[in-house]
């Protein structure tokens, strides 16, 4: 995902208080309501600060897609307690493991 200026724009106030007069771009930024226009450096702040987020968070969506479904999880869990592995010995604990290992979340 790549992040824009009305991307920034919306997260500052509720409503349709901006507009664009042409292509979505700093320079054709009009504002509707009495707020004073953002200046250009705290736009580029903005959405650089936007950016730096979603991508500092990678190593979430991908463990989120590497995870054994919810309901696969429940059945490793089930026969883990069935078998007293209810601790780091279970294939429920090695599975989640396995994930968290392979995809680190960053320092």
């Amino acid at each position: 995902m790549t992040y824009t200026l009305e991307d920034y724009l919306v997260q500052l106030h509720t409503g349709q208080w901006f507009g664009f007069d042409g292509e979505h771009i700093y320079a054709n930024l009009v504002i509707h309501s009495g707020d004073d226009k953002p200046s250009e450096s705290a736009c580029t702040a903005g959405i650089a600060a936007l950016q730096a987020t979603y991508d500092n968070a990678a190593y979430k969506r991908t463990r989120a897609d590497a995870y054994p479904e919810l309901k696969e999880q429940l059945d490793l869990l089930y026969h883990d307690m069935t078998a007293d592995k209810g601790d780091k010995t279970g294939t429920w604990f090695a599975a989640v493991k396995a994930v968290k290992d392979a995809t680190a979340k960053p320092e």
